[in-house]
C-alpha cells in the first residue's frame, strides 16, 4: 500500500492495483501509521486491534497484516 502523510483529507482508494491511503496525520512520532491502521479499520469494518504494521514503519510503502476472525 502506498501511504501520503499530510494530505488535504483521509481516503482510501485503489488505482492501478494499489491500495492508496491518504490521512491528514503529520509524519512525525507514528501519527501517520497509527491514523492508516484506525483509517484502514474503519474501511474493513474490523477493529484497530486486528490489524498490524508489518514493515514501512518509517516509509511510504506500508505491508499491513489483517488477522481474520477464527484464524490462527
Amino acid at each position: 500500500m502506498r501511504v501520503t502523510p499530510g494530505a488535504s483529507r483521509d481516503a482510501v482508494a485503489i488505482a492501478d492495483g494499489i491500495v492508496q491511503v491518504r490521512v491528514t496525520a503529520p509524519p512525525a512520532d507514528g501519527a501517520a501509521n497509527e491514523a492508516v491502521l484506525k483509517l484502514l479499520a474503519a474501511a474493513l469494518g474490523c477493529a484497530r486491534r486486528d490489524l498490524t504494521l508489518l514493515r514501512g514503519a518509517t516509509g511510504r510503502t506500508k505491508l499491513v497484516g489483517v488477522d481474520l476472525p477464527g484464524g490462527n
